[in-house]
């Protein structure tokens, strides 16, 4: 199946998800050059995805994705909380201020019917998920008005079960992919491969479209990935410069520098393992830390830690989300990056 077939977009390219590093904006700029722009929404209430996707649809009339997380909200666990509060507290101590009360609630919600109600007044071409699929009566809402379900697999496992369990098309993400692994059957990172390895193994093992995503950075790993059977490809981390990214100062700083080319999958952040460009705290604490509470509970602390750093002009206890190739993130109009990535002059 060819990917006009799977989302109607001119382009076999979807752009990533980015939460905390994109609005609307960077979705509808893909979405106009041809590609298929897509809203990360894990981070937002109703109210904020409904004027998320109010601006987006009367940015662009073309398709576009809109992406949720559709893990299981952990209970509440005060002893994990406080010894995460007591191993981050030396780094508050260093910047001047107390440890905070954390947050009541996470800052990451999983996909819900108060969010599926909000799509269906959208009716997105695209929704997406991470870390599998949401319930069957929420599927069948979402293909109730004719909407495509893709959600990303790390190994041939999960893609036979999203094959199996309602998706439309799988996302083979590969190691190199930067921000949130999308592993969902096993906690077992060794499981993961890259997304050359990854990709041709799902291609053979199921009968749906498959988009592959981790390292594609240049117009000739788009082509190779296609080569290898995907019916499109997913790129991100070369969006992050973008300006209708969100992606904020001294973020565009490290993708600059040297550092933008050491990155790692760490859990420090979130409490699941993402993958970042190397900063002291995922140094000193990680990458994989076993004090970290469970996703996305360490985030609560981690948050107001990394404002307090960014607000001295630090990166060092940032998620600097990255893959492991920055070599296509440039200071352009996501648009031209965009039929850029696809072989095609931005002046066609």
């Amino acid at each position: 199946m060819t990917h006009q077939l799977l989302f109607a977009s001119q382009l076999p390219l979807i752009q990533a998800p980015m939460a905390g590093v994109q609005d609307w904006r960077l979705a509808a700029a893909v979405s106009n050059a041809g590609g298929l722009g897509s809203l990360p929404a894990g981070m937002l209430d109703a109210n904020g995805l409904h004027q998320q996707l109010t601006a987006l649809s009367q940015a662009t009339t073309q398709p576009y994705n809109v992406n949720f997380f559709c893990h299981t909200s952990p209970a509440s666990n005060p002893s994990a909380m406080q010894t995460w509060a007591d191993t981050l507290a030396p780094y508050f101590q260093e910047l001047g201020e107390p440890v905070p009360t954390p947050p009541a609630t996470p800052s990451r919600q999983p996909f819900d019917a108060a969010s599926a109600e909000v799509l269906e007044a959208f009716r997105p071409a695209v929704v997406s998920f991470h870390y599998g699929l949401p319930s069957r009566a929420l599927l069948n809402h979402i293909k109730g008005w004719g909407g495509t379900v893709l959600s990303s697999a790390t190994t041939v496992d999960e893609a036979r079960w999203l094959a199996a369990n309602g998706a439309d098309g799988i996302i083979a993400q590969g190691w190199e992919a930067g921000g949130h692994r999308g592993h969902f059957l096993s906690d077992d990172l060794s499981l993961q491969q890259g997304t050359f390895s990854l990709l041709p193994q799902i291609v053979e093992a199921v009968s749906l479209p498959v988009i592959a995503a981790g390292g594609i950075a240049s117009p000739q790993a788009a082509r190779a990935a296609l080569t290898l059977g995907a019916s499109a490809v997913q790129a991100g981390t070369c969006y992050l410069l973008c300006p209708q990214a969100t992606t904020k100062p001294i973020h565009r700083q490290w993708l600059q520098s040297e550092r933008g080319r050491h990155t790692a999958v760490t859990n420090v952040f979130s409490g699941r393992p993402a993958r970042g460009m190397v900063n002291r705290l995922i140094r000193e604490l990680g990458p994989i830390s076993v004090q970290a509470p469970a996703f996305p509970l360490a985030g609560n602390l981690t948050n107001p830690l990394r404002t307090l750093a960014e607000n001295h002009g630090s990166g060092e206890f940032s998620p600097l989300w990255a893959g492991e190739n920055v070599t296509g993130c440039r200071d352009m109009d996501a648009g031209a990056l965009t039929l850029w990535l696809m072989g095609q002059d931005s002046q066609h």
